[in-house]
């Protein structure tokens, strides 16, 4: 197990945390792509948390420590997720998956779109599970390089198969072992998220765009590509051009990747790197063609028939948004339910028509057909086979990997 240690986080982490509340999946909704930080209090006050003085270690952390399971007695789960984040009905205020989970088990979902930013998040509940406290919290929805630190740390409970029989058996084989959390002994997916390449049909105007390649070298296209600051997204589909695999590069890899990138941006190839602002330049055409994610490029293509996506044959990163249970959690059982109950075709057909990434569901398309078949046949929201087979993870990072090397090479090439 990781030992837990509140020193400061390094510059180079500081940088990718702003750059993430600033502009990057932070910054704008899952739904409506316009999702903002809570103000410049709470995000100075998450990155406070985590980069002035550090939290002094309020006790010796524990590895997976349950509490005594109160399901039976408190019908009840507390449910922490991202903002726009869960299917709603016309009216905005209600949920109706949660709703029907609750009129089959009699389990009432306390549901808080309290997570805004990973590292924001990770400030909040902290002293907490350092402490070895409960958090107030039976799920948690985290993306994968922070669900695999709280795994580390022992800071979550391991799930039960017993209470995941539909989870086990409808887990799409992409998302199955990532190299932080084998089989899913902690974690279940909430909803994957693909990185491909977007271009506005009219801004190429016959140019043919497949590849990062043709984003970097095209001299047609100088001045009118875009790259993203998440780091993982950017460096993990260069290293895929490059013949690379990002569950498994070396430095030297990681370091040739960066010296391409930095090619781009000093020939001024590359326009600039954003966070999910490239909607705004690619609908407008001031990219003729980027790095995006597949939930956006849904909503775009719905709103303007001249912006369209490619997979490179070299293949493409997704991640995911995880449901944890962390420690000392008063409703494992409950919250485990609830894991399994969006694992069954029905709701995840009703959650992907609604918020759109990609699903991490098998045996769903025959359902969301009933509700959207546009939906059901778009590949950025049900991947087929062959699509699957060319999905790739970027690996696991350690605490100095991150801290020193990475993320300080990564905000020098864009100019953090």
């Amino acid at each position: 197990m990781e030992q837990y240690e509140p020193d400061r986080l390094s510059p180079a982490q500081v940088a990718a945390m702003r750059r993430s509340l600033r502009s990057g999946r932070a910054a704008l909704t899952r739904r409506s792509l316009l999702r903002a930080s809570t103000g410049g209090a709470l995000a100075a006050g998450g990155l406070g948390l985590l980069s002035g003085c550090g939290i002094p270690a309020a006790g010796k952390s524990e590895g997976g420590v349950s509490a005594e399971d109160h399901s039976k007695t408190e019908k009840q789960v507390r449910f922490s997720n991202w903002t726009e984040y869960m299917d709603v009905d016309e009216s905005g205020r209600r949920h109706p998956t949660l709703e029907a989970f609750t009129k089959r088990t009699g389990v009432k979902v306390t549901y808080t779109e309290d997570i805004n930013d990973n590292s924001e998040f990770f400030g909040k509940i902290q002293p907490q599970l350092a402490a070895g406290q409960e958090t107030g919290r039976d799920i948690i929805v985290l993306t994968d390089w922070l669900a695999a630190r709280l795994i580390r740390l022992g800071w979550v409970q391991k799930l039960d198969p017993a209470n995941l029989p539909h989870a086990f058996t409808n887990l799409s084989p992409q998302f199955r072992n990532p190299d932080w959390d084998p089989g899913r002994a902690y974690s279940y997916p909430w909803q994957g998220i693909s990185t491909v390449i977007a271009y506005n049909k009219k801004a190429l105007d016959g140019i043919e765009v497949k590849t990062v390649s043709d984003l970097l070298d095209n001299p047609k296209l100088k001045g009118r590509v875009g790259f993203l600051t998440e780091m993982r997204d950017t460096m993990g589909m260069t290293l895929l051009d490059m013949g690379k695999d990002p569950a498994r590069f070396t430095d030297d890899d990681y370091d040739a990747g960066i010296a391409r990138l930095q090619k781009g941006v000093d020939r001024g190839q590359i326009r600039r790197f954003t966070g999910n602002d490239y909607t705004s330049d690619l609908s407008k055409g001031d990219f003729a063609a980027c790095l995006a994610w597949a939930g956006d490029v849904v909503q775009l293509k719905a709103d303007n028939p001249d912006i369209d996506f490619v997979i490179p044959e070299s293949g493409y990163v997704t991640s995911s948004d995880n449901m944890l249970i962390p420690n000392k959690a008063r409703h494992k059982t409950n919250a485990e339910r609830l894991i399994d109950y969006y694992y069954e075709p029905g709701p995840a057909a009703e959650l992907a028509a609604y918020i759109n990434f990609v699903c991490p569901v098998d045996g769903v398309k025959d359902e969301l057909a009933k509700i959207d078949e546009d939906a059901a046949n778009n590949p950025l929201i049900i991947p087929d086979q062959a699509m699957q087979a060319r999905s790739h993870s970027f690996r696991s990072l350690s605490s100095k990997e991150e801290e020193t090397a990475y993320e300080e090479k990564f905000a020098k090439l864009t100019g953090a």
